[in-house]
């Protein structure tokens, strides 16, 4: 049993000798023909640049689009009221449909039994402000207490609202960070007051930084949303609608979050039912279902990392072409010199792993150079055009495995033709 350890240790030991020499051989013919060799890398240095990049931009994007959606929250239901703006279609629609109200909070409330959390939510625009914004307006969001558990929403300052400054209607409100630093930027808000048209609010907390939402995520307004200010529902409604108007049953919006147990999905389409039949199927709102949108932009991300990898894969194969090409060209060149080595010794699987060692390491060291292109390129492309890019860890292995693959693939048939030269021909070959 020793022997034969001994037997494998030594034999290991030979195949690493004989892998040394040519080795060293295989640098010092690519190192003779630098800018040949260095030319022959461009291809594979492009090639890997592009992948690289091309998916450090996609998974950017992707990822922002996919942290939105989980600040959503994956056990949430999100009714949206559409926006309508021509009158005509809105009279034609309300005659089918109330809209979206309380009326149809409490039909839920009342309907579906799975529901841990649930809130409504007002848009407000306001006409003025003090004190003046130094930037855009920003929006007055009416909602519940519980939209803070509901949107996963973090007080970095005072507090939220309690459910007693709702029933009382209490004149308070929780600033969003950007509308904080709109309206105050280099005080201390919690404390102060603001006016928003003729009435004074005062301000009781900050909220953390939220992500903006993005213009493709399907059924949501696109809009900053730090810009808001947060006040009870209910004194949105009595301090800041118009008192005795028909739109103070009227929201734009129901926040519902369902118990952990139950699939979203299937509470969706309950919601779905029972709105189309309060509102006679007038098509006049969205159920965005984050968990949903959260799947499919997954598999989204998936099929554009195949797509992409297949266009890499394309570059890549013409730098290999290339190093066969090149390769082919350099066995010509230097077929006395394989003579020499067959007529000294050398055995055909000598020279195959020398000419197969200069095709690997020209894709090797192109792979490399060009994992580093790609970075610097990425890098470029959030800075010029401010995108979000992120290099991957996949990749990078993705970009470079195919690369040093590539070139032992397209390496073989030139190494395999020139260990089949004959010596003696290839001795007399000029």
């Amino acid at each position: 049993m020793t022997g034969k350890r001994s037997k494998a240790a030594t034999d290991q030991v030979q195949r690493r000798r004989q892998w040394l020499p040519d080795l060293r051989l295989a640098l010092q013919n690519l190192g003779a023909r630098k800018l040949r060799s260095f030319l022959t890398m461009l291809g594979m240095i492009f090639g890997v640049a592009a992948v690289v990049s091309m998916l450090s931009i996609g998974a950017g994007a992707q990822q922002q689009v996919l942290a939105f959606i989980e600040q959503l929250g994956v056990n949430n239901l999100i009714v949206e009221a559409k926006t309508i703006t021509g009158t005509e279609e809105i009279l034609a629609i309300r005659k089918i449909s109330p809209g979206l109200s309380f009326k149809d909070l409490r039909m839920i409330r009342a309907n579906m039994g799975d529901l841990s959390l649930s809130t409504p939510r007002k848009r407000y625009t306001p006409n003025s402000m003090l004190p003046k914004p130094n930037q855009d307006m920003p929006e007055i969001y009416g909602v519940g207490p519980e939209y803070l558990n509901i949107t996963g929403l973090k007080v970095v300052s005072g507090r939220y609202f309690y459910p007693e400054d709702n029933d009382g209607r209490m004149p308070v409100c929780v600033l969003g960070e950007g509308a904080r630093a709109n309206l105050f930027p280099q005080q201390e808000a919690v404390g102060q007051y603001i006016k928003i048209n003729e009435q004074w609010f005062r301000i009781i907390g900050i909220l953390g930084p939220q992500l903006a939402a993005p213009s493709d995520v399907a059924g949501l307004r696109a809009g900053d949303l730090n810009n808001i200010i947060y006040t009870p529902i209910h004194s949105l409604l009595y301090r800041l609608e118009v008192p005795n108007s028909i739109l103070l049953d009227e929201i734009d919006g129901i926040y519902l979050q369902v118990k952990s147990s139950i699939n979203p999905s299937v509470a969706a389409d309950v919601v779905r039912s029972l709105l189309n039949v309060s509102h006679r199927n007038a098509n006049d709102f969205s159920l965005v279902v984050p968990a949903e949108l959260l799947a499919e932009r997954k598999r989204t991300q998936r099929i554009f990392e195949m797509v992409m990898g297949a266009i890499a894969s394309i570059s890549l194969l013409v730098g290999g072409i290339g190093i066969m090409n090149i390769m082919l060209a350099s066995i010509l060149e230097r077929t006395h010199e394989i003579g020499v080595r067959r007529a000294v010794g050398a055995r055909k699987r000598d020279i195959l792993r020398q000419f197969l060692i200069e095709a690997v390491f020209i894709s090797f060291v192109g792979g490399l150079l060009g994992v580093g292109c790609g970075f610097g390129l990425s890098r470029l492309v959030a800075m010029m055009a401010g995108w979000s890019t992120i290099v991957t860890l996949n990749s990078i292995l993705l970009a470079f495995l195919v690369s040093v693959s590539v070139g032992l693939i397209f390496g073989i048939y030139p190494a395999a033709k020139a260990a089949r030269l004959d010596p003696v021909d290839a001795l007399r070959y000029e």
